[in-house]
């Protein structure tokens, strides 16, 4: 299989688990039945917003939703059956190493699933520490490896988060080491990824403050014969005036060909909705209208 997607991609994430569980509803532990269903219900008004959405003109080929079989199984399945592009996380959630959802049996859950595209988020900061960060490569390549013998695209989501070293070196202010450190970094790690055989087709990728970052990014994940990969921004929960700002500047870069927005798209109004401020409807509505935004920013950024 040829590495590569760069086709326009348009993702609404919703796979979030601990966010949904622990922030949103304040539960912990083993979940009940009852606790479960109510977190695939609140995802199923994400899910009705992004079909609000393409009914009102986003490209079927290019919207794609994010979204775990642990609280979205019923989603991914009538999305796949809607021939919708999805995909599904391979990593479980909230870990400070990239460790498996299923274990062993990651290659039987993504066959029955079939989603378009396999996702893992991955913290990888390279001057962390080095041995966690080859055991990391190591499952990565193989989940790579997997994906690609098996013909499914591969989406990998890089954090690249500070080090105490790091953010002492910056006075404890995080801004100031996405501005001065993080991007550097972020170049590395994805050097020291491809090197270490971990090829995705889509890099996930946070938002810079210079359009020149953008490209210094681009370049480097489509290096040395990369051409078709392509790149998209996530959102980090930003504020909606940064996340226009990183799609304005990212959609005006080579390489980059769609972003995937998460907690600002759907946060404000499932929260509205848990509170008894919003009905489901107004929340779906909401969410749709973010999402819109988002699709209009991009493609707006792409023909200027």
């Amino acid at each position: 299989m040829t590495i590569g997607y760069d086709k326009p991609l348009y993702i609404l994430p919703f796979d979030h688990r601990t966010l949904f569980q622990s922030s949103l509803y304040g539960w912990s532990g083993a979940l009940s039945p009852e606790q479960t269903e109510k977190i695939a219900d609140t995802k199923d008004i994400i899910y009705d917003a992004f079909k609000i959405a393409l009914r009102r003109g986003v490209p079927k080929e290019n919207a794609g939703i994010l979204v775990d079989a642990q609280f979205g199984e019923r989603i991914l399945r009538d999305a796949i059956k809607n021939g919708y592009i999805t995909c599904m996380p391979a990593e479980k959630s909230d870990q400070a190493e990239f460790t498996f959802e299923y274990g062993e049996r990651y290659a039987n859950v993504i066959q029955e699933y079939n989603p378009t595209f396999v996702k893992t988020l991955v913290r990888y900061n390279p001057e962390r520490d080095e041995t966690m960060n080859r055991r990391q490569a190591a499952r990565l390549r193989e989940l790579a490896d997997y994906l690609s013998s098996h013909n499914r695209y591969f989406m990998f989501e890089l954090l690249v988060p500070a080090t105490r070293e790091q953010l002492d070196q910056c006075g404890g202010d995080q801004k100031l080491y996405d501005r001065a450190l993080r991007p550097s970094l972020m170049l590395r790690a994805i050097q020291e990824l491809q090197d270490a055989g971990v090829e995705p087709d889509v890099w996930k990728i946070e938002g810079f403050d210079t359009r020149q970052e953008f490209v210094a990014v681009a370049d480097v994940a489509r290096r040395n014969g990369r051409a078709n990969v392509g790149c998209i921004l996530l959102g980090r929960g930003a504020h909606a005036d940064t996340i226009i700002d990183w799609l304005e500047k990212g959609a005006s870069v080579p390489g980059f060909s769609g972003f995937a927005v998460g907690r600002t798209t759907f946060w404000e109004p499932i929260v509205a909705y848990r509170d008894g401020k919003a009905t489901r409807t107004h929340a779906a509505e909401q969410i749709a209208k973010n999402y819109l935004e988002w699709v209009r920013v991009f493609q707006e950024g792409k023909k200027g």
